[in-house]
């Protein structure tokens, strides 16, 4: 390809509104668009790029026994009113109505329309097991699209679906899905952690997300050096500490006056006990239903885990004017004596006794406060959010935590979406069951997002070789000189037929422009031809990562370029 033709030119400077790294370098290098909030154009340079993730993938879903298929974007309605999952989607999902009246969804994902394709097509446990695959765009209406390609309303996704016959079939398709992404992300030079995640909208008893640790990530990864536990932070558990209060001795409830102390820390610094000593109220709008949760003062609520415990899709703070309609103090709260209104507990609250909590009324609280004896609450769970320094719960030893950028999901779907949607198989004594499903899935823009990320510098990109969008960067100098020109075409076309990609940069630009663009695209072999080199017949060869540089002989150029490229890549093979 000649650069003078290539669609799609580097930027001096990205942006101002472009945030992560990754968005910055892939505005500059020209490998991505914006047309709007979270809706990219791939340009040329880009594409190369997905085309080349695309590959990798598809070659390591394959060498797993998936087949590739193509599902429809257009999906009716009433399949995601029939998984019920219309509702943990909420907003997110993108719906229409077509001339017809009919409403038709933008598939998010494509497990509704999968199931359906296996309610017609398997019949028999013979039939089984199944991987499935497709690489697909999908379509969610993100709330706060941000970062460039790592959180976007419109995306390219790989997704797999497994069928079994049991829940033994699942643990050896889950194995083999998630050894085939630890060899994707080895292809792909990331170094991906596999940690607990929460299962979300898409559902199901058990799921993992591999994550990319870096300082810029979105997630929070909760983990334990000593025994190598690692969660989501949406997911992550830990071991609450046991408060002593006079070998749980239940004191009798006393009124106390607090004035003007509506806060955990000023009760607590008021009475004079440590904020594990209180309990602290917290009040929630979930699918429009008002919501008092309590929990422990020293804790903060996990709105993730809080929407699983209630199984709600919407789920917010409430407004002041809720809460004073429900006729809840804000600032002295508690459940003692609530009525006609869902409480859902920490299990911290069991963890201890004679707490501090509000009275119900201002300027006062209520000491030596016990459940169950003086409250009941509708819904008791780990509702809890981990931090780094908290004890692990498998171990006992401190929790660390980084910051991570997802790159695959892996869910145990189990039987609830084919029990509704009616996905059975016979066995051999002929009678029915539910298939038992798996997802994994894959977001190819996110991934190329993830690798910039990890793999950059402050030039530029530095793209593995194996997903480049061009192995050699062709570079001459002073394409004025006489010389330089006609032997850099011969260049050209001698390795272009030897199957090597290249990008030859033929603008009449300087060296320092040209250089500074060879590097912000992070092509990973420069050929630099210039009159200092030709003079000795040979051209300067240099890595994108590294300073070495090496004279290359001009003849059998193309032969010795063709090993250097299979050296690297068999050194990436084996690292």
């Amino acid at each position: 390809m000649r650069y003078s033709k290539l669609f799609g030119k580097t930027l001096r400077q990205a942006p101002a509104e472009a945030e992560s790294i990754s968005h910055r370098l892939l505005l500059r290098a020209g490998m991505i668009a914006q047309i709007a909030a979270g809706i990219y154009s791939y340009l040329p340079l880009g594409w190369r790029v997905l085309k080349n993730i695309e590959q990798v993938i598809r070659e390591e879903m394959n060498k797993a026994g998936g087949q590739e298929l193509m599902l429809p974007v257009l999906q009716p309605f009433e399949l995601w009113q029939q998984s019920g999952r219309c509702l943990s989607f909420g907003q997110s999902l993108f719906t229409l109505t077509d001339r017809k009246e009919h409403k038709l969804a933008l598939g998010p994902t494509h497990e509704e329309v999968i199931t359906e394709l296996a309610h017609h097509c398997v019949q028999s446990y013979r039939d089984l097991p199944l991987l499935l695959y497709q690489i697909q765009t999908k379509f969610r209406d993100e709330p706060r699209p941000r970062g460039g390609l790592l959180r976007v309303r419109e995306f390219i996704m790989k997704d797999l679906y497994s069928f079994d016959v049991d829940e033994a079939g699942l643990d050896e398709s889950y194995e083999k899905m998630s050894q085939a992404y630890k060899n994707i992300y080895a292809r792909l030079g990331l170094p991906a952690l596999l940690i607990e995640a929460d299962s979300g909208a898409i559902g199901g008893k058990e799921s993992h997300e591999f994550m990319v640790i870096t300082e810029n990530g979105e997630d929070e990864i909760i983990y334990c050096s000593n025994c190598s536990y690692a969660a989501n932070a949406e997911k992550a558990q830990f071991a609450k500490t046991v408060i002593l209060s006079e070998a749980k001795n239940l004191l009798p409830l006393e009124e106390i006056d607090t004035p003007g102390t509506k806060t955990i820390e000023g009760v607590a610094g008021f009475v004079g006990v440590s904020t594990n000593q209180t309990l602290k109220a917290v009040f929630y709008s979930a699918d429009g239903e008002f919501v008092f949760v309590i929990i422990r003062g020293d804790l903060e609520v996990n709105e993730t885990k809080l929407r699983n415990t209630l199984k709600c899709s919407e789920l917010r703070l409430a407004t002041e004017g809720e809460v004073s309609e429900a006729g809840i103090v804000d600032g002295f709260a508690s459940p003692i004596g609530i009525k006609d209104v869902k409480i859902v507990a920490d299990d911290s609250i069991t963890l201890g006794a004679n707490f501090i909590a509000g009275a119900n009324k201002p300027g006062y609280h209520f000491k030596n406060v016990n459940y169950p004896r003086d409250f009941q609450v509708d819904l008791m769970g780990d509702i809890a959010l981990a931090h780094s320094g908290d004890n692990c719960l498998k171990c006992g030893s401190r929790l660390s935590s980084v910051r991570g950028i997802e790159v695959g999901h892996i869910f145990k779907l189990g039987t609830f979406i084919s029990k509704k949607m009616e996905a059975s198989f016979l066995d051999p004594n002929g009678a029915s069951w539910p298939i038992v499903m798996g997802s994994y899935g894959i977001g190819l823009g996110r991934l190329l997002a993830a690798i910039v990320e990890q793999s950059h510098d402050d030039k530029g990109i530095i793209w593995p070789l194996s997903i480049a969008p061009y192995q050699v960067y062709l570079c001459p100098l002073y394409l004025d000189n006489p010389e330089i020109a006609p032997l850099a075409e011969d260049v050209y076309h001698k390795l272009e037929k030897e199957g090597i990609k290249v990008l030859f940069d033929d603008r009449d630009e300087s060296p320092g422009i040209k250089f500074n663009d060879a590097d912000l695209l992070g092509i990973p072999l420069r050929l630099t031809l210039s009159p200092r080199t030709i003079q000795s017949q040979s051209i300067e060869v240099k890595w994108r990562v590294g300073r070495e540089t090496q004279l290359v002989p001009l003849e059998n150029l193309a032969a010795e370029v063709n090993r250097l490229l299979r050296e690297k890549l068999a050194q990436r093979s084996v690292s």
